[in-house]
């Protein structure tokens, strides 16, 4: 296969050229989008190193600009396989039901750290810890296929293209998710855009 001038190009502007490089640039970004997804710090974990493992086992041979997509399909069937077990575990146990609050969110540990490391002042960092908490909370009461659809455009910054391929939807679907996920968070933070 040949690499086009473009691919190249690109290539070159990524900020990873080995597939280690790539692994630990995503690591972090990709558990959080796990831990949205499962609300459990665990089971994010076992699904990334999952799908590292895949990705390794699997496509080592690809380009680095092909990892990215197809890190993102192989966590979105990671992530689909884990509700698909949840759901069978949760009907065959129902009293083992997982509690869906860990103790006083992970994430909201990560926010705040991200945000202490951007500001000097006490009062702009708990405004904007307060901010983060809110869109946090409002990622997760988004369906699923919306949260991964607005995680993986916005957060990502995969194309609709890549991001279809990721969740093995059309464009189309990707788009009606991203779009729906944006008017729902629009209207759920209305509140806090003025503070």
């Amino acid at each position: 296969m040949s690499i086009t001038s473009e691919q190249k190009q690109v290539s070159a502007e990524l900020s990873y050229k080995t597939l280690e490089e790539f692994l630990k640039f995503i690591e972090k970004r990709a558990f959080h989008m796990a831990r949205l997804s499962t609300s459990h710090t665990e089971d994010a974990h076992d699904i990334i190193q999952d799908a590292m493992y895949k990705l390794v086992e699997k496509y080592s041979d690809k380009t680095p600009t092909d990892w990215k997509p197809l890190f993102y399909r192989i966590l979105h069937s990671k992530i689909t396989d884990y509700y698909r077990r949840k759901s069978v575990r949760d009907k065959v146990f129902p009293w083992k039901k997982a509690d869906d609050q860990e103790s006083e969110d992970y994430l909201a540990a990560q926010l705040n750290e991200g945000i202490s490391l951007s500001s000097g002042e006490p009062a702009n960092m708990l405004l904007r810890g307060q901010h983060a908490q809110q869109l946090t909370n409002a990622i997760q009461q988004l369906p699923l296929r919306q949260q991964q659809a607005f995680m993986l455009r916005c957060w990502e910054g995969l194309s609709t293209a890549d991001t279809a391929a990721a969740m093995t939807i059309s464009e189309g679907s990707v788009k009606t998710h991203y779009s729906r996920a944006m008017h729902t968070l629009r209207d759920r933070l209305e509140d806090y855009r003025h503070d």
